[in-house]
């Protein structure tokens, strides 16, 4: 018998009620007049002002306002010079040549120099800080500086994805000069960066206010001020929305989106993107057997939960890696099949009656209908034979518990790859040697570091797919759906559609 749910029957189920558009009253807009000015309504803050410090993929497109990376992607997310204007990762991988501008100033005048890459991507790591970029730089030695625009990257084992890197998460520069003299306090308390906008005012969990930096080297943003409201809950985003008080927000629920769409003046989309959301898997505790890790995928439908929740718009996925990016495996299906989960549990000796437990930590907003998912899960999963607790965690909280090893056994995440590549999807989830996966097993994370170390790039894609499919296969990651930005803004607010979902202040314009 198959398990097929509409998305009211699903809700019935979890015994959830849909908002009803009566709770928020029908705004009237009247178009902004002060076309120097945008408020979005973001759901997290940044972790630091340090922007080498902390992984957080949400923060990446406030940092992105304020500082550069060395390259840039483009819409369609290929590599685009920025910072650096040439590049030439050698064959082996060992060393990268590379070349810089030189009509590029920080926020506090000073020009940009080959020792402000030198400082952030060996000097700051070597110095022992706690820096995220540490395990992205792992490999690189040295800096060589060969002209005052010149120098060559030197790696101590082949790092195939530098140039990946220099696009992607911590990658920030920082000013050297500024920097050791101002020291890490009064930095964090006033930032400087080379990006499109300056920080001009900041209150932690609450409200990030930035300026354009009219000496940018880049293309002038249109619009002078950007206002980002922190705002957490998706209800408080949707009436602030819905009210005016704000002019773009995202990850709110899709039907309140669709029902935002037809609101006058209101404009709503639902953008698939490189994020998936998956169950990060411990290889320890109740999913220390493998019958009960492969039970629980096989008794989710992903279908229903796609049609449920987000509208069909998030494609059930197989593996961890999105359609059209390098590791995706075209044709391969991991099936639903609740029948084959009660087998699996029996040969460990489960049942209805005997369940295994496990807990499921879950956020409730951090992404569009995140903890319904994880309701929908738990009651999957009890008509197998598992029962499961959830832990409600804050966004901030996944980090800290990720990096202690201290998640339960499946924790349901919305894992960014801005960059497409398939080592920043299965490559650092099933990284024992890296915080950024549960699972620590050495049979699949040997695997895993052997790729690391690989130049070829054809053979690199082919093994990582092998890897994905024997990720799977062996209940080391579940897989369910590719993520779906949720936008609603203002009908006369345009903006650049990045097809990792980035949010750029710098790319808006008023009509």
């Amino acid at each position: 018998m198959t398990f097929e749910l509409d998305r009211r029957n699903l809700l019935q189920m979890l015994g959830l009620a849909a908002i009803s558009g009566a709770v928020l009253a029908r705004a009237s807009f009247t178009y902004a007049a002060d076309t120097d000015s945008v408020s979005i309504g973001w759901p997290s803050d940044v972790p630091s002002w340090d922007p080498n410090q902390r992984f957080v993929p949400d923060a990446q497109p406030i940092f992105k306002l304020v500082f550069d990376q060395p390259l840039d992607q483009s819409p369609d997310l290929k590599l685009i010079p920025n910072l650096i204007t040439k590049w030439d990762l050698a064959t082996d991988g060992l060393s990268m040549p590379f070349e810089i501008r030189n009509d590029v100033k920080f926020h506090n005048g000073d020009p940009m120099t080959m020792e402000d890459f030198s400082y952030t991507f060996v000097d700051r790591i070597k110095s022992g800080l706690k820096l995220d970029i540490a395990n992205s730089w792992r490999n690189l030695t040295a800096i060589e500086v060969t002209s005052p625009t010149s120098g060559i990257m030197k790696f101590s084992a082949p790092t195939p994805t530098a140039p990946q890197w220099l696009a992607f998460l911590g990658s920030y520069l920082v000013p050297k000069k500024y920097m050791e003299s101002v020291g890490q306090d009064g930095f964090l308390k006033k930032p400087v960066g080379t990006g499109p906008y300056k920080l001009v005012d900041y209150q932690m969990n609450s409200r990030i206010v930035l300026q354009r930096n009219d000496e940018y080297f880049g293309a002038k943003p249109k619009i002078k001020n950007v206002t980002i409201e922190i705002i957490k809950d998706p209800s408080a985003r949707t009436a602030a929305i819905q009210s005016g008080q704000i002019d773009l927000t995202v990850n709110i629920p899709v039907r309140e989106a669709e029902r935002l769409g037809k609101v006058e003046g209101l404009t709503a989309e639902i953008n698939p993107f490189t994020r998936i959301i998956l169950l990060q898997i411990r290889n320890d505790m109740g999913f220390a057997d493998e019958n009960v890790r492969l039970a629980a995928h096989h008794a989710i439908d992903k279908a229903a939960l796609s049609k449920a929740f987000y509208g069909g718009a998030a494609v059930p996925l197989s593996v961890p890696a999105t359609p059209g990016t390098p590791g995706f495996v075209e044709g391969y299906s991991f099936k639903y099949d609740p029948a084959l989960s009660k087998e699996l549990l029996a040969k460990s000796g489960f049942s209805a009656d005997k369940p295994a437990t496990i807990t499921l930590a879950a956020t409730n907003g951090q992404f569009p209908s995140d903890f319904d998912i994880a309701r929908a899960l738990v009651q999957m999963w009890g008509k197998v034979g598992i029962k499961c607790e959830i832990q409600q965690i804050e966004y901030s909280k996944y980090f800290e518990l990720n990096r202690g090893g201290k998640l339960p056994e499946a924790t349901l995440y919305s894992f960014d790859n801005a960059t497409g590549d398939p080592e920043i999807f299965s490559g650092y989830l099933l990284n024992p040697k890296m915080p950024f996966g549960a699972w620590k097993g050495m049979e699949i994370g040997q695997k895993v570091l052997n790729l690391f170390a690989e130049p070829v790039y054809d053979k690199r894609v082919a093994g990582y797919r092998d890897l994905a499919k024997e990720a799977v296969e062996t209940g080391a990651t579940i897989p369910l759906l590719q993520s779906v930005q949720t936008l609603v803004r203002k009908k006369n607010l345009a903006y650049a559609k990045y097809g990792n979902a980035w949010i750029l202040g710098n790319t808006m314009s008023w009509s």
